[in-house]
């Protein structure tokens, strides 16, 4: 299949549309799948009404099918179409968060999406994004668009057109380039059909922010068991993860380099991610730094681009610093940990 690519302006002027933004909306509305760059992730596109569409979803990212997807919309009228009421609580997250990285699970209103979607349960997961051009596609395809991470199941998520290139390129109709993304991990997912909503998945909005629009906040830290059908993206699967084996250590400095030491002595290429603050600190054969500890959001937005590097490199094993988990570093820690097969090593 051959790919096409646009480039675009990350700042659009959503009165004059982009010629290749249209290009791509008429691909997505004949039913074909395309990526788009979101405030978050890029995103693989495809019409959320087509079970044919979303197939291809599902084909090009080798994603198992029980695994529901985000619907992307441009408009709270797409919203009214696809859920059966929208509830106070989520009313006001709406207000203060959309267009933005927060994704709301409410309930579908039946018959208006594929099943694929919502992987047969009754809820749908959906959200806005705070992107002109990710805005502008939707709104020029005239369709609810279903959108996981535009990678093949499993990786790091894309954060630059060329994540995507490297992972998808020949197996979708286009790749729609606006840049870098911004916030770097995925958006926060929040069930607003329990009595108290509950987060999840930690992303680019926090539980502190979430709490001092609407007051208490759950959060579930369970992994869904394998007979479980997840209500949102991200709970049941390894995601996120390099090719080498990638462990999480908590410990000073010095237990760490003694932990690379070993495994170079074995005869292993040894990669290591760390802090910015850090990075000078250690010897490895080859060292990322996502990040600084004094700004998480330069963590959260660098992590992917980092963990891909380590496989352009083709190190053995990867060693990880653990991250405060105030604020954003919630989200990233949640990556980082299901990125590691949840394999951590104390001091």
């Amino acid at each position: 299949m051959e790919t096409k690519l646009w480039i675009v302006d990350k700042i659009v002027d959503n009165t004059q549309p982009y010629p290749q933004i249209i290009e791509a909306a008429h691909l997505l509305a004949k039913n074909e799948v395309v990526a788009f760059p979101t405030e978050t992730v890029y995103g693989l596109g495809a019409n959320a009404r087509s079970e044919e569409a979303v197939k291809k979803v599902f084909e090009a990212k080798g994603r198992p099918n029980d695994n529901p997807l985000i619907v992307h919309i441009a408009s709270q009228s797409q919203l009214e179409e696809i859920v059966m009421d929208i509830p106070p609580i989520a009313k006001q997250l709406m207000d203060a968060f959309w267009p933005g990285p927060l994704t709301l699970i409410l309930k579908q209103k039946p018959g208006t999406l594929a099943a694929a979607v919502t992987a047969g349960l009754d809820t749908v997961a959906v959200r806005m994004p705070d992107h002109a051009v990710a805005r502008q596609l939707i709104e020029a395809s005239g369709l609810p668009i279903a959108a996981p991470s535009a990678n093949t199941s499993g990786k790091p998520s894309p954060t630059l057109a060329k994540h995507v290139q490297d992972d998808l390129y020949g197996r979708i109709a286009g790749i729609v380039d606006g840049g870098p993304t911004g916030v770097g991990v995925e958006s926060t997912i929040l069930d607003c059909t329990e009595d108290i909503p509950i987060i999840l998945r930690p992303g680019g909005v926090t539980k502190e922010q979430l709490e001092t629009i609407i007051g208490q906040v759950k959060e579930d830290r369970a992994f869904v068991k394998k007979d479980e059908a997840p209500k949102a993206p991200g709970m049941k699967y390894t995601h996120y993860a390099p090719k080498a084996p990638l462990t999480l250590v908590k410990g000073e400095r010095a237990f760490i380099q003694q932990l690379i030491n070993e495994k170079q002595a074995e005869g292993m290429k040894v990669g290591l991610l760390a802090a910015s603050e850090h990075q000078a600190l250690y010897e490895a054969d080859y060292i990322v730094a996502p990040g600084s500890l004094a700004e998480l959001s330069t963590v959260a937005s660098g992590l992917y681009d980092a963990l891909r590097q380590f496989d352009d490199v083709h190190v053995d094993i990867i060693y990880s610093e653990v991250f405060p988990q105030a604020g954003i570093g919630q989200a990233i820690m949640n990556r980082l940990f299901k990125a590691a097969g949840q394999q951590i090593i104390e001091q």
